[in-house]
C-alpha cells in the first residue's frame, strides 16, 4: 500500500510539473501578442509590417504548442495513429532544416546537416519524424548563442540483430 501511494504521489508530482511547464510554454507567446496589440491601441507601435509579423508568428508558435499537446493527449491515450511511408529521411531532415534556416540566420546560428549518402528509403511516420525534427531544432534554436551551431545528423546503425536509423541533433548552447 505504501509503495501504491508513493507512485500516486510521484505521478501527481509529475502531472502539477507538465502543467507548470505547459503554462509557461503557453504564457510566453501570448504575452509577447497581448504586449504588441496593446501597444497598436494604445499608439505606442505603429500596426507595420514589422509587429504584426512578431503577432503572426507568436500565434504560430502557440498554434504549434496547441498540435503538440493534442498529439500528447493521443499519444498518451494509445489512440495516436502512425501513417507509416518509404520515405527519404535525409530529403526529409533537409526539408525540417530549410523551415529553420532563416531563423537561424538572423539568429547568426549555423545550421548543417551530416549524412550518409545512399540510404535506403525508410519505412516511417514523416509528418511525425518532421514534428520532433522542428521541436528539437526549435529548442536548439532557442539556446544557441549568436555564432553558435546546430548540427544535424543521421545514419544507419545496428543493434541486437536488427538495422535502425539514428538521427542526432547537436548544438553549442548551453546544457
Amino acid at each position: 500500500f505504501n509503495g501504491m501511494a508513493a507512485r500516486l504521489q510521484l505521478t501527481e508530482e509529475q502531472r502539477r510539473d507538465l502543467m507548470a511547464d505547459i503554462t509557461h510554454e503557453l504564457r510566453t507567446p501570448l504575452t509577447v501578442i497581448q504586449g504588441n496589440l496593446e501597444g497598436i491601441l494604445d499608439g505606442v507601435y505603429s500596426p507595420d509590417e514589422a509587429h504584426l509579423k512578431s503577432i503572426l508568428e507568436e500565434t504560430q508558435v502557440l498554434s504549434r504548442l496547441v498540435d503538440d499537446l493534442r498529439t500528447l493527449a493521443l499519444a498518451e491515450s494509445g489512440a495516436l495513429q502512425l501513417k507509416k511511408e518509404p520515405t527519404d529521411l535525409e530529403e526529409l531532415i533537409g526539408e525540417t532544416v530549410s523551415a529553420f534556416r532563416t531563423q537561424a540566420d538572423a539568429a547568426g546560428v549555423k545550421l548543417d546537416i551530416q549524412a550518409e549518402p545512399g540510404q535506403p528509403l525508410l519505412n516511417l511516420d514523416p509528418e511525425r519524424i518532421r514534428q520532433v525534427l522542428s521541436n528539437l531544432i526549435a529548442n536548439a534554436l532557442r539556446y544557441t548563442p549568436r555564432d553558435g551551431s546546430i548540427h544535424l545528423g543521421h545514419h544507419l546503425a545496428t543493434a541486437d540483430g536488427g538495422k535502425y536509423a539514428e538521427v542526432t541533433v547537436e548544438d553549442s548552447g548551453v546544457g
